[in-house]
This record gives C-alpha cells, structure tokens and sequence, in this order.
C-alpha cells in the first residue's frame, strides 16, 4: 500500500543442483540413515551439527521451541539433558508427545523426529553429567532454568552458592532436578531440497510389528 515502509526483500534460495533423495538409497531403519546424514554433517564442518530444535506443548497444547544440543543417538531414540524444572522438562512431564528438527541448511538437509520423550535412567545421566566441564556441572546447580530472576546479579549469586557448596576438591554430582530425556520416536523425515520447491522427503514410521515403513510425502 501507498505509504507503507519498504520492505527489505527476503532472500529465497535455489535448490537447483541438489541430489536426489531415493528410496533405494535409504538404509532399512532410521537411525543408520541418521547415522550416515549425521556423518556428512560433521565432515562438511557445519557449527554444531548436533543443535537441534526441541518443540513441545503445555497441557493446553501451547507450544515453544528451543535449540538444545543432541549428546547421543542408538535404535531407541535421541537423547539430550536439561533440567527437569525448565519449560521443557515440565511440557515434556505433561505432554510427552515432541518433536525434534535438525535444520542442516548448508547442506540443504532437515531431518524431523516426532516421538515420545521420558527420562534416561538415572545412571546414564551421572556417567554422561561426570564428563561435563566444572563450569557446566555447577551451572546446572546454579539456575533456576526458565524462572524469573530479578536481575543478571541473582545468576551470578547462584553460581556463587555453587560453588561455596562444591569446593575444588570436591566432585559436583547432577542435581536430583537435571537428567537426560530420551525421544523415541515414531516417525523420522528425511528432507532433501530439491528444485522448483520439489523437495524429497522420505520419511520412516514405525509399523505395528515394531518394524519401519518408509513412505515419500509431497513437497
């Protein structure tokens, strides 16, 4: 309209050139697919290959996303860490339903999990909480994740009382609020761009018998 404020035009990219994604290609399960996506991610050097976005829904089926950092995969889903009183691990309590998204752009790639979370038991996340930096250990004791805080300076105190309660020369063990939740999953997609907005998107679903279908859906 007449008066408006110029808009900025916004970049649209050209999928032209980009490989076919084919049925014939995948392997038989999710997770060695993954497996293989997940290698080229890294050897193509992307930041943080792991990053993946994490959506989950309240009781009302309000929902919120976040980037939280993949720290493992095997046939029985994906795992990442988080405190269990944050956003996230409250919505994960009350709507175990979530869905992942690891959006490897530069390579022209997404892969979407949908699945159930629940929590890892409890001696994964000391073995994988051990292998943290301090720093990192007494972070998880220091906030009150997703809280409101009055100021920068209720942080800073937090992570002081941290460490007054774990010297140097003690070990920091997880706190009983902070764990690993795992999502198993029941459908993953494989996103390959393609031209013309024709992406490839092949995606596996768990059958009744507890195999993997996989399916092509329309761009």
């Amino acid at each position: 309209m007449t008066g408006d404020t110029p808009r900025p035009s916004l970049p649209r990219r050209d999928y032209r050139g980009a490989p076919e994604l084919r049925r014939r290609d995948l392997a038989v399960d999710w997770h060695t697919q993954f497996a293989r996506w997940f290698a080229d991610a890294v050897a193509a050097g992307l930041p943080e290959p792991n990053a993946m976005v994490l959506a989950t829904a309240d009781v009302d089926g309000r929902p919120s996303t976040r980037t939280v950092l993949m720290k493992g995969y095997d046939e029985t889903g994906i795992v990442f860490f988080t405190n269990y009183r944050s956003r996230k691990g409250a919505e994960a309590t009350d709507n175990p339903s979530v869905s992942l998204l690891f959006p490897w752009f530069a390579m022209s790639r997404q892969v979407e999990v949908r699945g159930v979370v629940a929590p890892v038991p409890r001696a994964q996340t000391e073995a994988y909480f051990a292998t943290r930096p301090r720093g990192s250990q007494l972070g998880a004791w220091a906030s009150p994740q997703s809280r409101v805080v009055p100021d920068r300076a209720a942080v800073d105190a937090g992570l002081a009382a941290a460490r007054r309660r774990f010297p140097e020369s003690t070990v920091v063990p997880p706190p009983p609020h902070w764990g690993g939740l795992r999502v198993t999953p029941w459908t993953v997609e494989f996103w390959q761009g393609r031209a013309d907005r024709l992406h490839d998107r092949l995606r596996y679903r768990r059958d009744a018998g507890g195999g993997w279908s996989i399916e092509r859906i329309a761009p």
